[in-house]
């Protein structure tokens, strides 16, 4: 499912990235952008009521707070976040990310990163921002686990499959 966010929700639209949702958000949106992210089959998720006319298909989030905005789109689209799908995009443009050669990502990381996560670097394929496993993912994990979208952080496989900027 790919939705488009408008600009009221810009922290669930990250929130949705990470859980590895297509997300498109924008902190302004130019007359006539949202109708055309609509027709290119992205559901509109909303906190302005009035953005409901744009589609009959529109989401109007009731909730304030990211948690309960996600518990409702989960409950509302029953769906079922994977983590096998978790951090594949870029938290700021939405791209996907892909594993970098080691070479490439020598030259794109500080050192002792590179060297602490050899072969764990990706980068985004739209902006070219480079992602690696590290503290700010893990916390990340430890915020789906509290929300109660993820098992338990200090699983092995939860830690070892997060990135970090």
């Amino acid at each position: 499912m790919k939705f488009a966010a408008d600009t009221m929700l810009g922290r669930l639209a990250k929130w949705l990235r990470v859980l590895g949702y297509d997300t498109h958000y924008q902190s302004y949106y130019h007359p006539g952008q949202l109708e055309f992210l609509v027709r290119e089959e992205r559901r509109l998720i909303t906190r302005d009521a009035k953005k409901c006319y744009l589609d009959a298909r529109a989401v109007f989030l009731r909730h304030d707070t990211v948690s309960e905005q996600l518990v409702e789109l989960i409950s509302l689209f029953r769906l079922k976040p994977d983590p096998d799908r978790w951090f594949l995009r870029c938290l700021r443009c939405n791209g996907l990310l892909e594993t970098v050669p080691d070479a490439r990502a020598r030259e794109g990381v500080p050192e002792y990163v590179f060297y602490e996560n050899r072969g764990q670097i990706k980068a985004c394929n739209d902006c070219g921002r480079y992602f690696w496993p590290g503290s700010h993912r893990a916390r990340m994990a430890k915020q789906l686990y509290a929300w109660g979208l993820a098992n338990d952080p200090q699983e092995p496989d939860i830690q070892n499959r997060g990135i970090r900027s």
